[in-house]
């Protein structure tokens, strides 16, 4: 019974053996499969990224500038001489052309006071004729030796002295006409008027201020502020702002661009010492009025002639403490840095300068997964959606 039983554990740890032994050979070559897994399954491991291929477009380059509307044409009118206002001949806020009658002041004052001029001026040319006549005559009687040379000078004397008082009293009609001239305000340039705070019936004078103000705009000018490193990126470009192919247009507050096209005409020739910038004011055409005086909007300058240059998207660009950079796919898909100069482009995209060429794959998205050395699976980004912003929209800079 013993040996029955020695027998058995002698067997039993025969197979035990033997299925230790099967295990351990099948392990190793699972082991080296393992460790020697086929490239399709490396491929896999590789994180998934969006890619898209760089390329030239055509758009025309470009900044856009926070500026202020100023009227070309701004006047207050005001009276220029105290009586009270009779009419106002205007509705605030319509066009106005050039000599339109605004205000109409108390006449009759006025107009007495250039009657009772005219009054004095003939009578002072009618003095004058006199001492003209009594000179005619004391020639003729000192040439016969009835009257002294002494009283001839008299005479004389006294046509100039008359002269003088008729000059005065013609001076005096002319003023009193320009006065009564003065009851009457009218327009002094095509344009549109504001709102006025007086009313007819009120004493209007010198003193009383603004009666109501008259703006043209049409065209109206834009000032902004551009600072000294974009002037300095233009001018070094070789581009004369003011007679090159250079265009502005105003972005509306509902970001649509105005489709008409002004021109620059004017660059201060000195910085503002608090910012940095120098004052540039541009003319705009303004036919249905869409800008007004005082209005604060965005203006947009860029080439009128569009160029072929390497616009990447926005998502494409990082930025650390050296600077702009792009991850590029290179050979056997593994990632590389490339360190890149930008400039403004369109919205949503970025221009490329240096540091890209034509071709190269780059990520758009997936970044956060790729590493530089690493191997990545790229795939072609997907087309924009309709509606999206085309690639020569300007953007601001």
């Amino acid at each position: 019974m013993q040996g029955r039983c020695e027998q058995r554990s002698k067997r039993g740890r025969g197979v035990t053996l033997t299925v230790l032994c099967a295990s351990a050979a099948l392990a190793l070559p699972l082991a080296a499969c393992k460790e020697q897994a086929p490239p399709q399954q490396q491929s896999a491991m590789a994180p998934a990224v969006m890619v898209t291929r760089v390329a030239r477009q055509p758009i025309s380059q470009g900044a856009e500038f926070i500026g202020r509307v100023e009227a070309v044409d701004k006047v207050e009118i005001r009276a220029r001489v105290t009586a009270f206002l009779v009419s106002r001949n205007f509705t605030e806020g319509d066009p106005v052309k050039a000599g339109d009658l605004l205000f109409t002041l108390e006449q009759p004052p006025f107009a007495a006071e250039v009657a009772l001029r005219q009054a004095q001026l003939e009578r002072a040319e009618a003095e004058l004729r006199n001492a003209s006549l009594q000179v005619a005559r004391g020639r003729e009687l000192v040439r016969t030796n009835n009257i002294p040379q002494s009283t001839l000078d008299e005479r004389i004397a006294a046509e100039g002295e008359a002269k003088g008082s008729a000059d005065a009293a013609r001076a005096q009609l002319d003023l009193a006409r320009i006065q009564f001239g003065y009851t009457e305000i009218r327009v002094p340039f095509d344009g549109r008027a504001g709102r006025s705070p007086i009313s007819p019936g009120n004493l209007v004078g010198p003193d009383t201020g603004v009666l109501v103000t008259i703006v043209r705009e049409d065209p109206i000018r834009v000032s902004f502020p551009v600072t000294q490193r974009e002037l300095l990126r233009v001018r070094q470009a070789g581009t004369n702002l003011q007679q090159d192919g250079i265009r502005v247009r105003a972005r509306l507050p509902d970001g649509a661009l105005m489709d008409t096209n002004g021109r620059l005409e004017f660059i201060d020739v000195a910085a503002n010492r608090s910012t940095d910038s120098v004052l540039v004011q541009a003319m705009l055409p303004n036919p249905n009025r869409l800008l007004t005086d005082g209005q604060a909007i965005s203006v947009v300058i860029e080439a009128a002639n569009p160029a072929e240059v390497i616009v990447i998207p926005q998502a494409a660009l990082q930025v650390d403490q050296r600077g702009a950079f792009v991850l590029v796919v290179g050979a056997d898909n593994k990632v590389e840095v490339k360190r890149v100069t930008t400039a403004p482009g369109p919205a949503g995209q970025v221009v490329i300068t240096e540091g890209l060429e034509v071709g190269q794959l780059i990520i758009v998205e997936g970044s956060q997964r790729a590493r530089p050395g690493q191997p990545v699976t790229p795939r072609d980004e997907p087309p924009p959606p309709a509606g999206a912003v085309p690639a020569n929209a300007p953007r601001g800079g």
